[in-house]
């Protein structure tokens, strides 16, 4: 079983690599991520990570407004992942509501 949960992440670890390089997600020139620009995900992270997390900015929610949800819960279900980069889930998830853009994210 331990090796069936390596073998989910490393796979996990592919298919995002594979999502963030793919051609496939490029929106107006510009390369995204469930349709958030590079840029918008950077004025996302001070809302996501750290032990004092920042209110999000007016750059963060506006990038979260184009967002994909759906695409975003599927790395929720790697909540693993995204701590490695520093994200906390929990966080990202609650980031629309912070963001007067509706209820937190359930996926």
């Amino acid at each position: 079983m331990e090796a069936y949960k390596k073998l989910v992440v490393i796979v996990a670890l592919v298919l995002l690599t594979l999502a963030i390089e793919s051609e496939a997600l490029l929106v107006n020139n510009e390369q995204s991520f469930c349709r958030m620009t590079k840029e918008g995900l950077n004025a996302c992270a001070p809302a996501v990570s750290g032990q004092n997390p920042l209110p999000p900015s007016a750059l963060c929610c506006s990038a979260l407004s184009m967002a994909d949800f759906q695409c975003l819960c599927l790395f929720k279900k790697y909540s693993n992942l995204l701590s490695a980069y520093g994200i906390d889930p929990n966080l990202a998830m609650q980031l629309p509501a912070k963001c007067n853009l509706g209820q937190p994210i359930r996926c």
